[in-house]
């Protein structure tokens, strides 16, 4: 029956399925090359222009919503391992699903990494002073100490030492995760969930490129110490523990907070208020509806008395009848 009315209507029933497993890894492959291209490919060649932490957190913001907007259907759009962190502790992927997304997120960034590291123009590093393509890569590592974008800017007199810089990035990427979780929870009004956590990628880079080069992503911090290639006693490669560890506790903060406030279901407050309203409604109706219905009755009662009377004078010609008999 329903398929006829369907078909009657025009309106074509089609069931909606689930991507598979390879079709969100794929995305997720895509979101992240996007992601990390742009964002390293900004800070590799940040000599030849002037957007500085700016250009960083404008490129990384416009990626992330295209990326989004292309493939978030398909996996959720997180192109960071510590969201898909958050996104398994708060119960809306497996721990399997999890892993499986690091491992595409982190083929991706190095792809994207790869990319940039064999189109770099080789002249073009003799007038950057840079002797390999590996040094031009210095610039898009995230790093503390004597590795901090601020100690390059004021060339020694400053730096974030590891415990500012570990503090900082556990506390952007657990606002981060915070604001994904927040805007694509399926009780969010929110009409378009790219936009803010593309803001918050651009707000949080602003904050955080003079300490660590904006990590918040350890797919995009691995990319850029692999072909950085600098794992000397002090090099950049030997910090990427912290762009590991800080990313995932502020994901794991985040996600148990989210969970610890956000269990209030708001749809069955809304159902509860509607009830007490319907009930209201259905006093007031029934209450309303009481002498409307008495009406009738009483117009019925006044019919039949006025036919009663009437019928009363019908009987008196047969008693005149019988008086003269």
């Amino acid at each position: 029956m329903s398929q006829d009315l369907a078909a009657t209507s025009g309106v074509t029933e089609v069931e909606e399925r689930s991507p598979s497993l390879l079709s969100r890894l794929l995305a997720e492959t895509f979101g992240t090359f996007l992601l990390t291209l742009v964002i390293v490919g900004v800070l590799v060649y940040s000599p030849l222009n002037t957007v500085g932490g700016l250009g960083v957190a404008l490129g990384g913001a416009f990626a992330y919503i295209a990326g989004a907007a292309t493939v978030g259907r398909v996996s959720g759009a997180h192109f960071n391992p510590a969201i898909s962190l958050g996104s398994w502790l708060s119960g809306r992927i497996t721990v399997s699903a999890m892993f499986s997304y690091w491992g595409a997120q982190l083929v991706g960034a190095i792809l994207a990494a790869a990319v940039l590291f064999a189109t770099v123009p080789q002249p073009l590093l003799a007038l950057l002073g840079k002797e390999n393509t590996p040094d031009a890569f210095d610039a898009a590592v995230n790093g503390f100490a004597t590795h901090s974008p601020l100690y390059l800017q004021t060339q020694g007199q400053a730096q974030f030492d590891w415990l500012p810089a570990l503090l900082v990035e556990v506390i952007i990427s657990a606002i981060l995760v915070g604001v994904y979780l927040g805007v694509n929870d399926r009780r969010s009004r929110i009409a378009y969930a790219p936009v803010a956590v593309g803001s918050a990628i651009a707000a949080l880079t602003l904050v955080s490129w003079f300490v660590t080069n904006a990590g918040m992503n350890p797919a995009r911090s691995t990319a850029a110490a692999l072909f950085a290639n600098d794992w000397g006693g002090d090099g950049s490669g030997r910090q990427l523990w912290l762009f590991w560890l800080a990313p995932l506790v502020g994901a794991a903060l985040a996600a148990l907070f989210y969970r610890a406030f956000a269990s209030v279901e708001p749809e069955e407050l809304e159902l509860d208020e509607d009830d007490d309203e319907d009930d209201e409604a259905t006093v007031v109706v029934a209450e309303e509806s009481a002498p409307v219905a008495a009406t009738p009755a009483a117009a019925v009662t006044d019919e039949s008395a006025e036919k009663t009377v009437e019928a009363e004078p019908a009987a008196e010609p047969e008693k005149k009848s019988d008086e003269k008999a």
